[in-house]
């Protein structure tokens, strides 16, 4: 008698949710058919998990048409990619020991989304901005183009790092202090060199346009060579 399948795992949801799922199919390259796996009043949504799941595009793009559907339909708790259960007892485990702590999430979720805001800067026209805003800047990137000493060069470097440093933080800053208060919650992650700001923000349905249109209000605000990329509303990936 061969051992089941291990399950790959979508989302949970109350047992009262409508799980249309018609049409859609779950991971793997041969797409697997959709099933839930249910204890009290919640469920999960799973299907055999591949041998070959990989972080290719055909894999998140089922993961997230998947989820997408689900949460049109109600409140869910989306699980990251990749999850993989050993059983369908272990899901029933998992469901029956946090089940008040499932339950309370979901209601708590109910009616709203996740946008998620990423700030980006072209770096030409902030090193434009810096010259012409810094009369230091200008005389020490005068001096190195005309040869200039090691110092010079150094000192521009330093220079430069430190305004860029300064003005993406308070950029960032304005970004998270005008969405804020359209916002229930917010997740930051760190800056990085391809984004002065990466949030993430629970937003109430009904201010999901509102919330939209400050951010693309944001870019014009903020200048020249300034995006302000705006996706959502989304499934509440970052607060389930």
């Amino acid at each position: 008698m061969s051992e089941p399948m291990s399950l790959y795992v979508y989302a949970i949801t109350k047992d009262s949710h409508p799980l249309d799922l018609d049409g859609v199919k779950g991971v793997g390259e041969a797409p697997a058919e959709l099933r839930t796996v249910r204890s009290g009043s919640l469920c999960a949504v799973v299907s055999d998990a591949p041998q070959d799941l990989s972080v290719a595009r055909r894999d998140l793009e089922a993961h997230n048409e998947v989820q997408g559907r689900l949460w049109a339909g109600g409140s869910i708790l989306p699980l990251g990619f990749g999850y993989v259960a050993e059983n369908e007892d272990a899901v029933r485990a998992v469901l029956e020991s946090r089940a008040e702590e499932f339950s309370q999430r979901l209601d708590e979720l109910t009616g709203r989304a996740e946008f998620n805001v990423k700030g980006v800067q072209e770096e030409d026209a902030l090193l434009r901005t810096i010259l012409e805003e810094s009369e230091q800047a200008r005389a020490l990137s005068a001096r190195t183009r005309e040869g200039g000493s090691y110092d010079d060069r150094l000192a521009l470097g330093q220079l430069i790092a430190q305004e860029v440093q300064s003005r993406q933080d308070a950029e960032a800053e304005e970004v998270l202090a005008a969405l804020r208060p359209l916002a229930l919650s917010e997740k930051v992650s760190p800056p990085s060199k391809q984004y002065f700001v990466n949030a993430s923000f629970l937003v109430e349905g009904e201010r999901a346009e509102e919330f939209t249109r400050a951010g693309q209000e944001l870019a014009e605000r903020l200048g020249e060579g300034i995006e302000v990329r705006v996706r959502g509303p989304l499934p509440p990936y970052s607060f389930a």
